[in-house]
């Protein structure tokens, strides 16, 4: 049988036509993954507006340019002027209880807190509890109605190279989408003040007000909270793991704040003098274990005076307070990995964190402050003893003087004093504010 071939022309204008109405119908030509998981999380991510008062200078201003007669007259004869400072930023609504995920820098300081959702309503928030040590903050809307919410995923998966989506309100254009790749995991960034740890990077666009937006994977899972972007660089921005954020909200929903850890550790810095006695490689970085307190984290993990460690869940330890720095980020019950050599051999350790002991607490001010404390009704904390080869008793502590301060964290209660007692790990002096009678004093007290 023989085929009669059609005209070519007719069958290329049908099969034009035919892509066409194709293309206009097929929805996985447009409906991309992308599409699908902001049409879901995005009604979950909202702007925030922070508002805090300030104090700004008066705007009468004299005449002249001499610095010293300017802060003359501003101290003595301008009034101070109180002014509604407001920022911008973002979070996720990540349960039904209406608790929202964000940065700790982006509600610091808020007199007012107010929450906008993509569909337009607009609500109050009240702070729940917020960790600056690990930048995260929990905030909860002020109504009965139902907002839409997506859970925390997990962080532990993620692979390198793998699609994100980003979620936030940059410079206040709300509810923008970007996309990129996870560029690398585990990162360690620095700020003015500490060392972050763990920070997923990507390309995703984050810019001013992105911060504690969403970061999604393909499967629309919540894998990180958009934190902070490099400056002068481009396509390189940083989020908080979700697996990290997760631990911090169980505790800021609990407690308020993430309760201060220990694992029963002190450490000398360990110098080249010392690195050779112990028969260490030349460059060798660490901290050399020096006590190991009994019924400790550390103890039961068999940790032994003399190591060195290395590494604490596989962050590098250079000095004694840098290993204390990064405990401040651990939440209770976290298990961390400890790297460390034992006469000259590498070994790694699995150890829990745990709340520290009030006994231990109360033991750690008395051997390195040198006193003895109780809370005192007025505030602050009452010299009970002064133990008399201490460094409080060398600059004339006296029983009855009262502690208002301790390296610039007042003494409020409990949890202040122990968090107190664990930033005095890996310093050699504390400043302490001291009330006697009517006056107050900054002190810098020895530390033994």
């Amino acid at each position: 049988m023989r085929l009669n071939p059609l005209p070519l022309a007719p069958i290329a204008a049908w099969l034009v036509l035919l892509a066409g109405s194709a293309t206009a119908a097929d929805p996985f030509l447009r409906r991309t993954v992308t599409v699908e998981v902001v049409e879901r999380a995005g009604p979950a991510v909202v702007n925030i507006t922070t508002e805090r008062i300030v104090a700004s200078a008066s705007p009468f201003r004299r005449p002249g340019n001499d610095p010293f007669f300017d802060r003359f007259f501003e101290d003595f004869f301008e009034p101070r002027v109180p002014q509604a400072v407001q920022s911008l930023g973002s979070g996720v609504v990540i349960d039904a209880d209406r608790h929202i995920l964000t940065n700790e820098h982006v509600v610091g300081q808020a007199s007012r807190i107010r929450i906008t959702l993509a569909d337009g309503r607009e609500f109050d928030a009240t702070l729940i509890g917020a960790d600056p040590n690990n930048d995260i903050a929990v905030l909860r809307a002020e109504t009965e109605e139902k907002l839409p919410w997506i859970p925390l995923g997990t962080s532990r998966d993620l692979m390198v190279g793998e699609p994100l989506i980003a979620i936030g309100n940059p410079f206040g254009l709300a509810s923008s989408v970007t996309t990129g790749v996870v560029s690398a995991l585990d990162r360690s960034i620095r700020s003015e003040s500490r060392v972050f740890h763990g920070f997923i990077q990507t390309d995703a666009s984050i810019n001013p007000g992105n911060s504690g937006g969403a970061l999604l994977d393909a499967e629309g899972r919540l894998i990180g909270i958009n934190t902070a972007v490099y400056n002068g660089g481009q396509g390189i921005g940083f989020a908080i793991a979700a697996d990290v954020a997760a631990r911090v909200v169980n505790e800021l929903i609990a407690h308020g704040e993430v309760t201060p850890v220990w694992l029963g550790i002190e450490f000398q810095d360990l110098t080249p003098g010392l690195g050779q006695a112990l028969d260490l490689p030349a460059g060798t970085n660490g901290a050399v274990v020096n006590r190991v307190r009994e019924s400790s984290p550390a103890s039961r993990a068999s940790v032994r005076r003399g190591d060195v460690v290395t590494q604490l869940d596989r962050h590098p330890v250079h000095t004694a307070r840098d290993f204390f720095e990064m405990l401040e980020s651990v939440t209770p019950g976290q298990e961390l990995r400890l790297d460390l050599l034992r006469n000259g051999k590498p070994r790694a350790l699995k150890l829990r964190a745990e709340v520290m002991p009030d006994s231990v607490v109360t033991q750690i001010l008395r051997e390195r402050l040198g006193v003895e404390l109780v809370l005192a009704e007025q505030g602050g904390y009452e010299v009970r003893a002064v133990r008399k080869d201490g460094g409080a008793a060398r600059i004339g502590i006296k029983p009855g003087d009262l502690i208002l301060g301790i390296n610039g964290l007042p003494l409020q209660g409990a949890e202040d004093l122990r968090r107190s007692a664990l930033d005095l790990s890996g310093r050699s002096r504390a400043l302490v504010v001291v009330q006697r009678g009517a006056g107050r004093y900054h002190v810098t007290i020895p530390l033994v």
